[in-house]
């Protein structure tokens, strides 16, 4: 047996324990679903390693499928202002996205949310770089009440997704805009190279609407006038009537992290954070206290296991980084004061409801299957949304399903 790594309330550690671990990951038998090969690997490591050879394409296959990318996006923003649009956060995927972006020739228009969490240094990541690279940028600030009154209510509800609350905002603003410019094609970060593995039971769809809704309604005391969310129908209409497309450019290029660090920071004075998703307050809080302190989950683990699989980094290295804790007890103590501040709790009040037991957020009302990409019908949808469909998919979806 390979010592399993155990999470703790201020970091995790490798530990001993008489369970079984994915012999190239960081993923042990206590997730839900995982089953493992002759190999000792994982599902989620095979499903990982599926994607790096069907979903990413680099070279001159590349460079060509990405060419035609562009050149139908320019011919579909022909006589319009921009060609396409992407969010931008201040972190590096969205960074690099706009700079191969603007590689391309194509124009796109950049759009920001500002949900009252940004460190200042974020905005200043953000201005550097579409300044740099003249690119046109809206920001949206949303209602301070209203975002603060959801992700109270996401706590009180004791469910695990808070980032719901963000990013259906900025998804719902993304398709919004251009449902209403006439724009195509979002172009997004999301990329196999670090995000190759995810177990389903660590999060839940950011674009239900139905469920935001539902958990609002029950834990919410300011009404929604301004906070943008959409619901089922409307996203549907967005991507089968609009036909409006995402597309993740990183897949078709060569992306390193590392090397995409060093590129913004020549060109654009990009200055890095402290630690992954450093730009946003509560999204460091979420990953690094709530998650692992309510749900025993280190999100680390996936953001890890996703670039050994890769090739970026190798087991050890990792193992290694896993070690180190997330919070020294003073960080962790001021972090707890300052989010309980601005959600305006007591730090007691948090604290008994990052302790109170978990809920599902099935056990509020919600559209999951229409997200489940489980379910050959939705991964079939998906592609056609995303322009990617072929016959011979239907194949190869029933084949994967059936394994």
């Amino acid at each position: 047996m390979i010592d399993a790594v155990s999470n703790g309330a201020s970091g995790a550690s490798a530990q001993p324990r008489n369970m079984r671990v994915c012999s190239i990951t960081l993923y042990d038998e206590t997730i839900p679903g995982l089953t493992f090969d002759e190999a000792g690997v994982c599902n989620l490591a095979r499903d990982g390693q599926w994607r790096l050879r069907n979903e990413v394409f680099q070279g001159g296959d590349g460079r060509q499928r990405l060419e035609a990318w562009a050149e139908r996006m320019k011919a579909a923003g022909k006589g319009r202002d921009y060609d396409c649009i992407i969010g931008v956060s201040g972190g590096v995927d969205s960074s690099i996205v706009a700079v191969r972006v603007a590689e391309l020739g194509l124009r796109p228009l950049a759009l920001h949310l500002d949900n009252g969490w940004n460190i200042d240094l974020a905005v200043t990541n953000i201005e550097r770089l579409v300044n740099g690279l003249n690119i046109d940028l809206i920001t949206h600030v949303v209602d301070w009440r209203e975002i603060r009154d959801l992700q109270r209510a996401y706590i009180q509800a004791s469910v695990m997704d808070l980032e719901c609350v963000s990013d259906h905002a900025i998804n719902t603003l993304l398709y919004r805009t251009a449902h209403k410019l006439g724009i195509k094609y979002v172009i997004h970060g999301g990329n196999v190279a670090t995000e190759s593995t995810m177990p389903a039971s660590w999060g839940y769809d950011k674009r239900d609407g139905k469920n935001l809704l539902a958990i609002h309604k029950a834990f919410g005391e300011v009404p929604l006038k301004t906070y943008p969310y959409m619901r089922p129908y409307q996203l549907f209409w967005y991507l089968f009537v609009d036909r409006i497309k995402a597309f993740p450019i990183l897949n078709y290029v060569e992306y390193n992290k590392q090397q995409s660090l060093a590129e913004l920071k020549e060109r654009f004075g990009y200055r890095p954070y402290a630690r992954k998703h450093g730009e946003n307050r509560f999204t460091r809080f979420y990953q690094e206290i709530y998650l692992p302190q309510k749900f025993g989950i280190d999100k680390r683990i996936n953001h890890l296991s996703s670039l050994i699989i890769a090739g970026e980094i190798t087991r050890d290295e990792a193992l290694e980084e896993i070690r180190k804790p997330l919070y020294a007890p003073d960080e962790e103590r001021d972090e707890l004061e300052f989010i309980s501040k601005k959600l305006g709790f007591t730090v007691e009040e948090l604290k008994a409801y990052i302790a109170a037991p978990p809920r599902a957020h099935t056990d509020f009302a919600n559209a999951s299957s229409l997200f489940d990409h489980n379910r050959p019908l939705v991964q079939i949808a998906r592609r056609i949304a995303k322009g990617e469909f072929k016959m011979s998919d239907v194949r190869e979806i029933r084949e994967r399903h059936a394994r």
